[in-house]
């Protein structure tokens, strides 16, 4: 496994596209934790969430990086790497609350 991430050259300047998960606030459906794509700005929910929309979201776009959107947290997830990292420096997600 790579200790880098080799799809950082597909990080876009990203708007959240909601306040919670997309998909979960269309259906009236809950999640546990939030994460953002980092091609579009999707707000999708995580894998303990019953939808896992996040991991939907790379299935259906083949968007590679999520950042968790959770107050605090700046952890990064590829995807095809299949790698957990952070980057230093990088700002925690904002505050959504």
């Amino acid at each position: 496994m790579a200790d880098t991430c080799s799809h950082l050259d597909t990080v876009a300047d990203v708007v959240p596209s909601d306040d919670g998960c997309h998909e979960c606030l269309q259906i009236g459906g809950r999640w546990v934790h939030l994460r953002m794509c980092q091609s579009c700005g999707h707000i999708g929910c995580c894998d303990n969430s019953p939808g896992r929309h996040a991991t939907g979201h790379y299935h259906s776009t083949e968007h590679p990086l999520i950042r968790s959107f959770e107050p605090g947290e700046d952890w990064w997830w590829c995807y095809p790497d299949d790698l957990f990292f952070e980057i230093d420096g990088s700002a925690p997600s904002p505050s959504h609350h």
